[in-house]
C-alpha cells in the first residue's frame, strides 16, 4: 500500500520528535534505529525511506528539535525562570536540546555538529534580541555568557544526587543572570 505525500511527511515530523526525546533521555548512542520506530508506530523496514543511516538520523533530529526550539525575542526573565527550573531539571527527554545532547554532539558525525551549530547560533540570536538595550557587542556577549551559564547550570544540577545542591544551583545561577540583565537587582 503506497503513503500519500502528507502521510509520509507526518511519519517523518514523528520519528524526529519521538528520536529527540529518546536521544535527549538516554544519549545517541544507548538509542537504537528499531527503538526509534517502534516508539514512532512505525516497522524498522519504513526507517530507510526516510534516512539513510542512524548518523543521518542524528543530524536530522538535532537540526529538527533545535529549529523547533527557536523563536523570537520574548520576555528574557521567564524564559530565564523556566529555563533553571527544578521542571525544567527534571524533564531531560523534553527539555533543552543543547544541555540535553551538547556534551554527546562532539562525537557524532560533522553534519550533527553543524545542525547543533546552527541550533546554538540561533539561540543566541534569540536571546540577544531579547535582551535590554545594549550595544551589538555588549548584546553578544550578554547573550553567550547567559546562555552558557544557563546550559552549564542544568547539565549540572542535572549530574548530582543531591537535591538541595541541584535545586541551589539553579536558583543561584538564575539569580547571578538576573542580576546581569537588572543590575539593580544585585543590590
Amino acid at each position: 500500500m503506497k503513503v500519500s505525500r502528507d502521510q509520509m511527511a507526518e511519519n517523518r515530523r514523528r520519528i524526529l520528535e519521538v528520536a529527540s526525546r529518546l536521544f535527549r533521555d538516554k544519549g545517541f548512542d544507548a538509542v537504537s534505529v528499531a527503538e526509534v520506530m517502534k516508539a514512532a508506530g512505525l516497522t524498522h523496514g519504513g526507517f530507510y525511506g526516510h534516512f539513510n543511516s542512524k548518523d543521518d538520523l542524528i543530524a536530522q533530529t538535532v537540526a529538527h528539535v533545535l529549529a523547533a526550539g527557536t523563536g523570537e525575542g520574548g520576555d528574557f526573565g521567564a524564559y530565564v525562570d523556566a529555563y533553571l527550573s527544578p521542571r525544567h531539571r527534571d524533564d531531560c527527554a523534553g527539555g533543552c536540546p543543547t544541555a540535553g545532547l551538547a556534551a554527546a554532539i562532539r562525537l557524532q558525525t560533522p553534519a550533527a555538529r553543524a545542525a547543533m551549530t546552527a541550533g546554538l547560533r540561533s539561540q543566541i540570536d534569540r536571546i540577544g534580541k531579547a535582551l535590554p538595550e545594549l550595544d551589538a557587542a555588549d548584546r553578544r556577549r550578554a547573550a553567550i555568557g547567559n546562555f552558557a551559564a544557563m546550559v552549564g547550570a542544568v547539565i549540572l544540577a542535572r549530574a548530582i544526587d543531591d537535591p538541595a545542591l541541584s535545586d541551589e544551583i539553579l536558583e543561584q545561577t538564575r539569580e547571578w543572570v538576573d542580576a546581569g540583565i537588572n543590575p539593580q537587582s544585585a543590590s
